[in-house]
């Protein structure tokens, strides 16, 4: 850091506030530090930050199957944010969430000194495991349930799935099937839930739900069997996974989207404007989630108790596979 401030022409306590507390620097100063930061190579010794502040640096995350389109893309977003505030991120990847693999994996997180743990945690299943954390630790949940005992960030799952279901009733059509996620998921609960609080609030008729796995496949097969019913013109789909499967089932059964089937999907994978057609579906803001989440979570650190639950409108992307009823 003096090796910084002597080309930089500042004092090492400058310096400080340039990497710690830019906004309170000049900008042409912060530049010149900024400048010789480069040039020089320099990098703050985090072990040595944490002796005078008493804090790591390090935020730690929990996660469950980062193989799917939300739990990844929930998990960029904290990492984005996280370095936004200058903070390194570790992961510890869980196979299941129960109670005894949270607390293994906060612990291996507490073995690394890290300040606080982020918990991705879409399972009904984690809700107990959320309760016998350590009292000392900080913790947030992202995408939690109702009743869990820290505070979380989520995207409003109820508002996406009547978000989705409106839309297909205002064109025009009778009611709305369903193709769901697993019922243990807190996500797939929360869109099934909007979406029969609409049909109810319309009195409408309910069909009954149809469960899949969020994997294409399970849209494809079950799209077989809404493709033999003729009452079915409009579907809402949990994911766009499903969507994708759902889509091919009908095109092979001889029937046209959108016009002898609307269908919404779920997430906006980057892949849904290229399905064909172009993918009508509710569009998650997992950047947001993620800069809820970590701002929770420095609250907690700093010891600011506060909101207790944030949650992230969801947002309607109409494409084609949507159309007024004939």
């Amino acid at each position: 850091m003096e090796d910084v401030a002597g080309l930089a022409g500042v004092s090492a306590m400058t310096v400080s506030r340039v990497l710690n507390a830019p906004e309170k620097v000049r900008p042409e100063t912060r530049a010149r530090v900024l400048a010789a930061v480069q040039e020089l190579g320099y990098r703050p010794n985090f072990a040595a930050r944490s002796l005078v502040t008493g804090r790591s640096g390090v935020l730690g995350v929990v996660s469950f199957d980062t193989t799917l389109y939300g739990p990844a893309s929930t998990l960029y977003g904290i990492e984005r944010a996280a370095r936004q505030h200058d903070y390194l991120v570790s992961i510890a990847s869980l196979e299941a969430l129960t109670r005894r693999s949270i607390a293994e994996g906060v612990e291996r997180l507490r073995s690394q000194s890290v300040d606080g743990v982020i918990i991705i945690a879409p399972h009904e299943s984690a809700s107990e495991g959320l309760r016998h954390l350590p009292k000392d630790l900080p913790v947030v949940d992202v995408g939690g349930g109702e009743g869990v005992p820290v505070p979380v960030a989520a995207v409003d799952q109820h508002s996406g799935g009547a978000r989705a279901t409106r839309h297909l009733l205002s064109l025009g059509h009778r009611t709305v099937w369903h193709l769901s996620g697993p019922p243990n998921w807190i996500d797939a609960s929360g869109r099934l839930q909007g979406w029969r609080s609409v049909l109810e609030a319309e009195g409408r008729e309910v069909p009954e739900p149809l469960a899949g796995d969020w994997s294409a496949q399970s849209g494809y097969e079950h799209g077989r069997r809404l493709a033999r019913d003729p009452e079915v013109t409009a579907v809402f789909v949990a994911n766009d996974p499903m969507a994708l499967g759902l889509l091919r089932a009908l095109r092979e059964a001889g029937k046209r989207v959108p016009e002898d089937v609307s269908i919404v999907g779920f997430d906006d994978v980057p892949e849904a404007a290229y399905f064909w057609p172009p993918l009508t579906t509710v569009r998650q803001n997992f950047g947001e989630v993620g800069g809820q989440a970590l701002q929770l979570l420095l609250d907690r650190i700093a010891g600011v108790e506060g909101d207790v639950r944030r949650m992230v409108e969801p947002e309607l992307v109409v494409r084609e596979s949507t159309a007024q009823l004939r």
